[in-house]
């Protein structure tokens, strides 16, 4: 099967370069006018960021048309850099109907207004470390996601509820970013922390004795044709499929690193979900040294093709993305490429749909509410707005509603689980 390339249409270019260098976009409507808004968000530096984490140095946010809306810190001209999380995420957690950015500087965890960039309340740490990163969790049984998880580097979290009391803390090998997902459907949120799964309660229930080093993603889904339950995609030493009782159903060891994973229906020529894989083949000491390649994998493990990559890199990024037209499969978008390979959607049989014109990093959403999925790609001081049709960014495009009955857009749980190691859900 061959797909035909085409072009994405430009459809806004923004000038970032009052948010500072080193900085990683988050998408949310932050004005509640049914459009996403940008924050670019700039890590603190001084830190090796291999072991100790990062906090937010400045953020700043701006509106589709480039308009800076507001400022909190002053932008470091020594920032950290991009090699782990930032601990941010933009939330509606005090259920207001507004977003708030919710993110540690300072050493201290913050609430701020998404309209004003205002303090609306602040707490203590739990621990000194605990800012790898920012996970929203439901564990007690809320009618929405309330609770807060944070994290060290590599080995112990933290469960927080809406007051920040502590709920629970669990040491472990937790890997990057926990997932949380209710897989017994009681209404909380059970969490696979790394190689270890936990209840709603902190309890281990089973963990995955045998993996080497730690989970850099995990995604959930019902990939096997036949399941009637929802399984656990793990990508870390190898590429792995469990169910949620902890039995392994298969493993893919045909990687050297399965650095990231993502779940889609790429494929219709197959049953089930396919798992496309990122595998870093040779770890070079400079980005272009080394060499990586993407995989694709069906429901059962076994290897569908291999990309044969002959240019150099080593750091891509995979993710799944849909909606960025009208085809019925989802595709496979890959960034941080190197070597000259620019940041590419690729359909499940390893061709290329669209090659974006410029390099850099990426931030996908749908900006307006149209159902369709716009694709950002941003480097230190401009981000280019892609889409695969044109689509007006000034206007709110919410199932036909108009803009005055526009309460602003809803951020999805992938809108608020922005991570370095993308995790996600496959729930179709």
């Amino acid at each position: 099967m061959t797909a035909k390339t085409k072009e994405a249409n430009l459809l806004a270019t923004l000038d970032l370069s009052k948010a500072g260098k080193n900085c990683k976009m988050y998408l949310g409507d932050l004005t509640g006018n049914g459009r996403m808004d940008v924050l670019m968000v700039q890590p603190n530096g001084g830190i090796d960021d291999r072991y100790v984490p990062h906090q937010v140095e400045a953020m700043t946010a701006f509106d589709l048309n480039g308009t800076m809306l507001w400022q909190v810190g002053t932008p470091s001209e020594q920032p950290g850099g991009p090699g782990s999380d930032y601990p941010i995420q933009i939330y509606d957690l005090d259920g207001d109907g507004s977003n708030e950015v919710l993110c540690v500087m300072k050493d201290r965890f913050l609430m701020i207004n998404g309209k004003t960039g205002v303090t609306k309340n602040q707490h203590v740490l739990p621990d000194r470390f605990a800012h790898d990163c920012i996970v929203i969790a439901n564990v007690s049984g809320h009618s929405y996601p309330q609770d807060i998880i944070l994290k060290d580097r590599y080995h112990q979290m933290w469960v927080l509820n809406n007051q920040f009391e502590l709920l629970w803390t669990h040491k472990g090998n937790i890997g990057h970013f926990p997932w949380v997902f209710d897989f017994n459907q009681d209404g909380r949120d059970e969490v696979m922390a790394g190689y270890d799964f936990l209840s709603a309660d902190g309890e281990l229930l089973w963990s995955c004795h045998d993996l080497d080093e730690h989970a850099d993603c995990i995604w959930v889904g019902k990939v096997q044709a036949e399941s009637d339950q929802y399984q656990l995609v793990i990508g870390g030493s190898v590429t792995v499929l469990y169910d949620w009782h902890g039995n392994e159903c298969w493993r893919y060891d045909g990687s050297i690193e399965s650095q990231h994973v993502c779940l889609g229906k790429f494929r219709n020529d197959v049953d089930g979900l396919q798992v496309a894989g990122l595998d870093r083949i040779i770890r070079g000491k400079h980005a272009s040294d080394g060499r990586d390649g993407i995989f694709l994998l069906d429901a059962d493990g076994n290897e569908i093709w291999k990309e044969d990559r002959k240019t150099g890199g080593w750091l891509t990024i995979i993710d799944t993305i849909r909606n960025w037209d009208d085809h019925e499969l989802d595709y496979i978008i890959a960034y941080r490429r190197g070597g000259g390979v620019p940041p590419t959607i690729y359909d499940g049989y390893q061709n290329v749909v669209t090659s974006f014109p410029v390099d850099g990093y990426i931030c996908y959403g749908d900006l307006t509410g149209s159902g369709y999925t716009q694709v950002i790609v941003y480097d230190q001081t401009t981000a280019y707005v892609y889409g695969n049709s044109q689509v007006d960014l000034t206007q709110t495009a919410i199932h036909g509603l108009t803009q005055t009955a526009i309460h602003g857009l809803t951020q999805t749980k992938r809108d608020y689980s922005v991570t370095l190691y993308p995790g996600g859900e496959y729930l179709d």
